[in-house]
């Protein structure tokens, strides 16, 4: 990928990477022309680990010429890891970068921090999908009970481009470490295959001059409404402001953060995979699940605790549910293990492509897994509404099938399948043999 970006790059003109250094960086680079900025920050901090209280992480505070830029969290601990973050729009000449750790918001326990810059790439506005995605890539501000918390913490922003009547749009999506409210960790896992917290935040239409034609962002309770709010050059400004991670157009704090966003085509596949592609994430997510008792080894459903993320079996899969539930289950030895655990509220009611994760008994390996059930049921139905009467669910693909290893990285796909197959509500699952 970084390849791609310096393909783009016309605008650095002079860069030299210094020594690592501790608990402050600092170096002037030239732009020759103006553009956005995105840096790749390589740091880790000693002692740190984000699923010990007290030791979570390091926090670095960035300016750009003197100038605040956002603040940024060592989620990933001790090692030296790359972290992709958005300068904003720079004008063409000198600019000094300075990362400095920020004592009063890194955690008590965090040792020092070592900190270098990969690359500072500038972009000029020259009208390519990444000069125009980074530089209108939201800038998100904390929400007020996370800040010094290391919790919900936006890891990582990727985009897509749609087409539209008018033009296209990007469309900016976040992932959350978790969410604090919303839907419970262990029917997470069963109807989402994970716990992160996963959110469109922003998109903005353009016609074929990249004029502006339209802006919306997801606010509280999943509305979508028209973004009338402030920008920084042509960054919207956005305050996470619910329990589960919805923006707002204005809010109290002033810690921001601003992860350079990456383009991703999810054409065939589910969110999901922008978590495949950076697996970094799953270990991230456990971690806070570890440091918040969500994590419990025989953990049974409707207790909002799981087992450890490596004893379950992820399923994505794609097709059309309707009216209907879906539920999958995995084949062990000669126990069918179901993803909704027999609480209806944990099926899947949603088209496209969607996951869903089951946990193993104890001593059970991916070796053991047999087969892949489909089920289709009844929906419930919503409250104050009359039942629906379900349509059969039409499923097209089994993606893949996966557990995580020891180092919370997905492993080898289990199995994969292709088809039509119509599965009637209450009746017989589909089902694919795993040799």
């Amino acid at each position: 990928m970084i390849s791609v970006w310096l393909a783009a790059l016309t605008g650095l003109l002079a860069w030299a990477a210094p020594a690592l250094q501790t608990d402050r960086y600092g170096r002037e680079f030239v732009a020759a022309t103006p553009g956005d900025a995105i840096a790749v920050v390589v740091a880790g901090c000693a002692g740190c680990d984000w699923g010990e209280a007290g030791r979570e992480a390091a926090a670095l505070r960035v300016t750009v010429d003197g100038k605040y830029s956002q603040h940024l969290l060592l989620a990933r601990g001790q090692a030296a890891a790359g972290y992709r973050v958005s300068l904003g729009t720079l004008s063409a000449g000198r600019h000094r970068l300075t990362v400095e750790r920020d004592a009063a918001l890194s955690a008590a326990g965090a040792g020092p921090a070592t900190i270098d810059v990969q690359d500072v790439l500038m972009l000029p506005h020259d009208g390519s999908d990444e000069a125009v995605a980074t530089s209108m890539a939201p800038i998100l501000y904390a929400r007020p009970n996370t800040v010094g918390k290391f919790t919900d913490l936006p890891l990582f922003m990727w985009y897509e481009v749609v087409p539209t009547a008018r033009g296209r749009q990007f469309r900016y999506s976040v992932i959350f470490s978790n969410e604090d409210g919303g839907t419970p960790t262990d029917r997470l896992m069963a109807t989402w295959g994970r716990t992160t917290d996963i959110e469109f935040v922003y998109g903005v239409e353009l016609d074929a001059n990249q004029r502006v034609l339209a802006e919306e962002f997801q606010g509280p309770g999943h509305e979508v409404p028209p973004f009338k709010g402030r920008h920084e050059a042509r960054h919207p400004l956005q305050w996470v402001s619910t329990e589960n991670n919805m923006v707002s157009e204005s809010g109290p704090t002033r810690v921001r953060y601003a992860p350079a966003p990456v383009k991703f085509d999810l054409t065939g596949v589910s969110r999901e995979a922008v978590m495949d592609a950076q697996p970094w994430l799953y270990a991230v997510m456990t971690k806070e699940l570890a440091r918040e008792g969500k994590i419990v080894t025989d953990a049974p459903p409707g207790n909002k605790q799981i087992p450890d993320p490596r004893r379950f079996v992820y399923i994505e899969a794609c097709g059309e549910v309707g009216t209907a539930a879906l539920a999958f289950a995995v084949g062990v030895r000669d126990t069918w293990v179901p993803s909704d655990r027999g609480m209806r509220q944990y099926r899947i009611v949603r088209d496209g492509c969607f996951r869903a994760a089951i946990p193993l008994p104890p001593a059970a390996r991916g070796a053991d897994v047999r087969g892949i059930r489909v089920l289709a049921y009844e929906r419930p139905p919503a409250e104050g509404k009359p039942p629906v009467s379900p349509t059969p669910v039409r499923l097209t693909s089994i993606n893949k099938v996966f557990m995580l290893d020891e180092q919370f990285v997905p492993g080898p796909t289990l199995c994969t399948w292709r088809g039509n197959e119509m599965i009637s509500a209450e009746g017989a699952p589909f089902e694919v043999k795993i040799p």
